[in-house]
């Protein structure tokens, strides 16, 4: 996949995982792009695992497009568990 398919995939992976798990997230636009890249790349390799074949991403695929956002909520979860609080005592310390 293109470099600015993945962006754009990652752009709306992301803002799908940031609206199914709706809160207070440090980072913008580009913080939203890159957890939609990494889930994109942790959802390709979770359906390597699972369904044994390795496949480029098709943009018309709902199956593919299923794995990308359970990637990027996965990546969403640790985000808002172990990165998101570090930022909010380094915050709060100031």
């Amino acid at each position: 996949m293109g470099f600015i398919w993945m962006a754009i995939v990652g752009l709306a992976v992301g803002a799908l995982a940031k609206y199914i798990l709706p809160g207070k997230d440090p980072g913008g636009i580009l913080v939203t792009m890159l957890i939609g890249i990494g889930g994109t790349y942790l959802g390709f390799f979770l359906r390597g695992i699972i369904m044994n074949h390795d496949a480029e991403f098709s943009v018309v695929s709902p199956r593919d497009w299923l794995f990308s956002l359970g990637g990027a909520i996965l990546i969403l979860v640790i985000w808002k568990k172990l990165i998101a609080p570090m930022f909010a005592k380094a915050d709060s310390n100031q």
